[in-house]
């Protein structure tokens, strides 16, 4: 892709937003994405690309979390090795499914991470009380049944990854009893392995656009400390208000695509 000076700076300033966003919620692939189909990049190259230059990014809004991640780390190990299992098959599908294989369950499956993300407090309080009354206690990791979730919304991360960030939230909050924060650095580490393992494997296996990567890797990388510097600022109230703004933009870009 050959760029000039006023593209290249668009990419770099899509991949700044797209680390930002994606420290804070998540679906900076829905502003870096679209850039890169702008400047004429075909799809499969463009979506490649973007994961590779967005690893980093993700990185950097991990080690931006890092004081939320104190004590998870074995809960982190655990969610990371099913996250690294659902983004290679991701990956894999990607290039062996039609473009349009995600189109019809992508919008409903961010509608109803929404939903679970509003009803978060709500929901959390009735598992609370469900389980004193049965004299039962939490599971510290969530259970099973957050473990398939975060390995099926890894397989969606890794094909193509827009709101997973949403996704990711919408399960830990209502499966975890934990502060929303620290949730919010959990998803930063898996969508890091996500992208990490994706990269890996496109990088044998698809062509990329070395300019185009290494221009949103910088620009994420630097999205990824701003992120974490407003995301840790803002209240439970307010993040979820954002998760839940970028959700439905991404759901209206998603079905008029």
């Amino acid at each position: 892709m050959a760029l000039s000076i006023g593209e290249a700076v668009a990419v770099f300033a899509a991949g700044i937003g797209a680390g930002t966003i994606n420290t804070i919620v998540g679906s900076g692939t829905l502003i870096t994405f679209p850039v890169l189909l702008a400047f004429g990049l075909p799809p499969v190259t463009a979506n490649v690309s973007n994961t590779l230059g967005l690893v980093p990014g993700s990185l950097s809004g991990a080690f931006g979390y890092r004081r939320e991640l104190a004590g998870q780390r074995r809960r982190l190990l655990r969610f990371a090795v099913f996250a690294l299992i659902g983004g290679l098959g991701g990956a894999i599908l990607l290039l062996a499914l039609p473009s349009k294989a995600f189109d019809t369950i992508v919008p409903v499956l961010i509608a109803v991470a929404l939903v679970l993300v509003v009803a978060q407090p709500k929901l959390a309080a009735k598992v609370r009380a469900r389980r004193e009354r049965n004299g039962t206690t939490a599971h510290p990791d969530g259970g099973p049944a957050l473990l398939l979730g975060l390995m099926l919304a890894s397989v969606y991360g890794g094909y193509f990854g827009a709101a997973q960030g949403v996704i990711y939230v919408s399960l830990m909050g209502v499966l975890l009893h934990e502060d929303l924060q620290r949730i919010n650095a959990i998803k930063n580490v898996l969508a890091a392995v996500v992208n990490g393992v994706a990269a890996v494997f496109f990088l044998f296996v698809a062509e990329f656009d070395w300019l185009a990567v290494a221009l949103i890797a910088v620009g994420s990388t630097l999205g990824g400390q701003l992120g974490a510097k407003v995301g840790r600022r803002l209240p439970p109230t307010a993040l979820r208000a954002v998760i839940v703004l970028v959700g439905l933009l991404a759901i209206v870009q998603l079905l008029l695509k």
